[in-house]
């Protein structure tokens, strides 16, 4: 019995067709950066070590004298501290166009630095406002959570809330290997080194340095988006919300406490008038009244102002510029023209979310509080030199409103005994 002859099938072409290739990356001009960063940080490193020190020294000289705003105030002093140290590292990266020697754990550190600075000034800001909120729309039901425990309490939870929030920075920040093109020399017709680097590869035409990724590797790139949109909801966009709320019930209050007033010492003049006594002592006092209201209202709408626009120089295009950024990057089939516009922007207003880490400084100086060690009596100190008369001045100026406001106080207290003798 012979076996059955084998019959072969050939295969059948596979219809799958293969992915298209993956675009390569964009390249993206960063030259403008290896200039305009180093002089920005430099600038902030000037101010944010100097005016800060200044708060912390100041604030420690008078311990007893602390008041709830300067214990929030020492807290924002002690974090831009911290970060502004840290600055000179990327000074010198930056100007050595972003090349990093410090090695990987530095890098890690300085990164985190960023952010925990960034995101702790965010919240301390919001604690003020907070704080603002309750002290003049709800006096007396949050006496108890205006007290310094209670404030020192606050302050503690938002260091370990936004440690918390940060510390996976120091997972994806990281050093990395990166190759940079070489390009030709056009009068010699042959590869010319920028940087005179001497790690040129001459048969691949380009070079490779050591980085320090300020958000993460490509690789890593998947992993880490969706943590750096839930950190700016979570650091940024929320306590925008409640900000926003709190000073617009603030704003409602001042305006029906004005209308209150105002209207008071009408009635206050009206009744000088019928009863014919001291008609121009009355409007004094009326005027008075009305003086001491309004330079209340000129001093919370001052500070209502400070940090609305501390949140929209410093905090608002960051935000917004790096969200993009982010989805641009994971978005591959993005327009690389885009990608550039969106870099640019962003890489612009890193330097100006630094700036808080100085211009927090100037809401000690702006406020005026007398907790504060700046002035005593109104005057700076002597030793204080002209460096700093301009926050000195601010600070001179709060001192003596206050001091007036005072003075109006007791002109009324005096002017309702002077009805009762009369």
């Amino acid at each position: 019995m012979t076996a059955p002859p084998l019959s072969f099938v050939a295969p059948r072409p596979s219809t799958t067709v293969a992915p298209p290739p993956a675009p390569p990356p964009c390249s993206l001009d960063e030259s403008y950066k290896y200039v305009f960063l180093p002089v920005c940080y430099s600038l902030t490193l000037l101010f944010s070590v100097s005016l800060n020190s200044v708060v912390l020294v100041r604030a420690c000289r008078s311990r007893r004298r602390w008041t709830t705003s300067l214990i929030y105030m020492v807290n924002l002093a002690t974090t831009d501290l911290m970060y502004g140290l840290s600055l000179p590292f990327l000074v010198h990266s930056y100007a050595l166009r972003d090349r990093w020697v410090f090695g990987d754990f530095t890098c890690r550190l300085v990164r985190f630095l960023f952010y925990f600075n960034l995101y702790c000034s965010i919240f301390f800001l919001t604690c003020i406002s907070v704080h603002r909120y309750l002290g003049i729309c709800h006096p007396m039901r949050t006496v108890s959570l205006q007290s310094k425990r209670a404030v020192r309490l606050v302050c503690a939870l938002v260091w370990l809330l936004v440690f918390a929030l940060t510390c996976p920075i120091f997972r994806f920040a990281q050093t990395g290997l990166v190759s940079r093109s070489k390009p030709l020399d056009q009068n010699q017709g042959q590869n010319r080194d920028p940087d005179s680097d001497l790690s040129w590869d001459q048969t691949t035409n380009s070079s490779a340095y050591v980085n320090c990724w300020d958000d993460a590797i490509d690789r890593e790139l998947d992993h880490y988006i969706p943590y750096g949109v839930a950190l700016h909801l979570i650091g940024f966009f929320i306590p925008f919300v409640v900000i926003a709320w709190c000073y617009s019930q603030v704003v409602r209050t001042i305006v029906h406490t004005l209308r209150s007033s105002s209207s008071s010492a009408a009635d206050d003049v009206q009744a000088a008038d019928a009863a014919e006594r001291a008609s121009r002592a009355s409007l004094s006092v009326a005027d008075s009244q009305y003086s001491h209201y309004a330079r209340r209202r000129r001093k919370s709408v001052r500070t209502i102002v400070t940090i609305t626009l501390l949140f929209a120089l410093c905090f608002l295009p960051f935000h917004v510029t790096r969200t993009l950024f982010l989805l641009l990057r994971r978005a591959h089939s993005a327009d690389c023209g885009l990608v550039q516009i969106v870099s640019v922007c962003y890489k612009l207003t890193r330097p100006l979310a630094s700036c808080n880490a100085w211009l927090n400084a100037l809401l000690y100086f702006l406020t005026g509080d007398t907790g504060g060690p700046c002035c005593v009596g109104g005057r700076s100190a002597p030793a204080d030199g002209a460096l700093w008369w301009p926050l000195n001045k601010l600070k001179k100026d709060a001192v003596e409103e206050e001091n007036e406001d005072k003075m109006e106080a007791q002109v009324h207290e005096e002017s309702k005994t002077s009805r009762v003798i009369f």
